[in-house]
């Protein structure tokens, strides 16, 4: 157990070092200024975003903005770069993402009963996002989303188009 701990702290500090990730650059400057290690500002800055999530004020602001800024941030990279592989894996994710919000915006009442909510969402969407193979977005996009999806994309089409026809009906009787 004390090796897997030491080899995940060892990945994480690497990876909290890589210059081709956004937060390096920050990171950096907070550690020259401090003369805290990087590894010790993250996990700082992680227990104080959790504690904020499960006490403070506007914690579903702050969880949002967890789920939204980096996605964004990223998304945009993904879109300027050449590779396909990461449009895919960021657009799957905002699938993942419009999916749980329009689920979460029927069950809000749901918010007021569970005191820790922003902190578990925001380490769902932390886990949605993950570089790894058990990247959520993509474990809930192929088990989930993609099965029902195929099994009743014909039938929503349909429905799509019959809207659209009436749509264009009403449109061209206003005209």
């Amino acid at each position: 157990m004390a090796q897997k701990l030491g080899e995940f702290r060892d990945r994480l500090s690497r990876s909290l070092r890589d210059t081709n990730k956004p937060w390096t650059g920050l990171l950096a400057q907070a550690e020259q200024k401090t003369g805290v290690d990087r590894l010790y500002l993250f996990i700082g800055g992680i227990a104080v975003v959790s504690l904020w999530l499960v006490f403070g004020y506007a914690a579903q602001l702050v969880c949002n903005t967890v789920g939204f800024i980096y996605p964004a941030y990223i998304s945009i990279h993904a879109i300027e770069s050449r590779s396909k592989d990461d449009d895919t894996k960021w657009l799957t994710y905002w699938v993942v993402f419009a999916l749980f919000s329009v689920v979460e915006y029927f069950a809000d009442f749901i918010v007021g009963w569970f005191p820790l909510y922003w902190l578990i969402k925001g380490i769902f969407l932390v886990w949605l996002m993950i570089p790894t193979e058990f990247n959520g977005s993509l474990v809930i996009y192929k088990r989930i989303i993609r099965p029902y999806f195929l099994k009743h994309h014909s039938t929503i089409d349909d429905t799509l188009n019959k809207v659209k026809e009436q749509a264009h009906k009403i449109v061209d009787k206003k005209e």
